[in-house]
């Protein structure tokens, strides 16, 4: 883990990866619905002009244009805050995922990490959704070193629709430079032999705190960073199942149908002991506005909050 580099948030990241790629894949395209600045898709708009579109505040038609060049043989990243590509999902299920377009959808603010923009722009509901269509991949980058690979990853490599998943806020970078992403794994950050956290997106650094807090209370922690929720590491999650006593799923979104019933689908359907999940995020309850902190310790996905409720399960 790196302390010496400046937190930045994933979007940051987003926008910068995208810029650097479309140097050597003309065939990227990027789409906007009117949030350019805050999606950071702009950064790619200033460099290449002519394969950038600003579609105004339509997200509907731009998911549809984003699928018609898709299918037209360009790899489209179509970006908007996550809770406005979740409203059009109707769309998506059908221009994108049964069509089989190769759309990368980039939802960005999402969370109650947004802060006080408030409910009506937090997306709390858009893991569960994207990850019930067919083929669709769901990825959530945990820093700024994740975030670049996995969009070198999604423009080389992968086939498939994908929906990515970026914060607002700012996050501690957590990979070491020439990390190697290793696509639909999961990546464990900390062993540990009592309890494994397993996290995505902005929580996994509070994990990381929390666990060093409950090692020096006597808890051997271990914490995974599920930066795949789907395609997921069906080998990874019950190899780490078989080693603690207890699982404790950790995101910024709705625990109904998010990362960590993900999670529980694939440990309850082992057949060997195993440990305990404990599904831990926002406890179905509507976001509201605040400082990212404040609503982070309210829903106690800060280091403080991830550490009590370890504690309280444990226990």
């Amino acid at each position: 883990m790196s302390t010496s580099v400046k937190p930045v948030a994933t979007r940051q990241a987003f926008g910068e990866a995208l810029a650097a790629v479309g140097a050597d894949h003309p065939d990227v395209v990027a789409l906007d619905a009117d949030l350019s600045k805050s999606t950071k898709s702009e950064l790619f708009g200033k460099k290449f002009p002519e394969r950038f579109f600003q579609m105004g505040i339509a997200e509907q038609n731009m998911i549809g244009v984003a699928a018609g060049l898709a299918l037209s043989g360009k790899i489209a990243f179509c970006c908007s805050f996550a809770c406005f590509l979740a409203g059009r999902f109707e769309t998506i299920k059908i221009s994108v995922a049964y069509a089989g377009a190769r759309v990368r959808l980039v939802g960005t603010h999402a969370g109650v990490g947004i802060g006080e923009d408030g409910y009506s722009q937090m997306g709390l509901e858009d893991i569960a959704l994207m990850r019930t269509l067919p083929e669709m991949v769901v990825l959530q980058p945990s820093d700024d070193v994740e975030t670049h690979a996995m969009i070198r990853w999604l423009v080389t490599d992968c086939k498939q629709p994908a929906y990515l998943r970026l914060t607002r806020q700012n996050l501690r970078r957590l990979h070491p430079e020439g990390w190697v992403y290793q696509p639909g794994k999961l990546d464990v950050l900390r062993e540990g032999t009592d309890v494994a956290i397993i996290a995505s997106g902005g929580p996994v650094m509070n994990a990381m705190d929390a666990a060093i807090a409950l090692e020096a209370e006597g808890l051997s922690v271990a914490v995974a960073n599920l930066s795949s929720i789907k395609p997921i590491d069906h080998e990874g999650l019950c190899a780490l199942a078989g080693k603690v006593k207890l699982i404790v799923t950790v995101e910024d979104h709705n625990v109904m149908g998010g990362m960590g019933s993900a999670v529980a689908e694939v440990i309850a359907e082992m057949r060997a002991n195993h440990a305990r999940v404990y599904r831990h995020g926002v406890l179905d309850v509507f976001g509201e506005s605040g400082t990212p902190e404040s609503l982070y310790a309210k829903h106690r996905l800060d280091s403080a909050g991830i550490a009590a409720v370890v504690r309280e399960q444990i226990a």
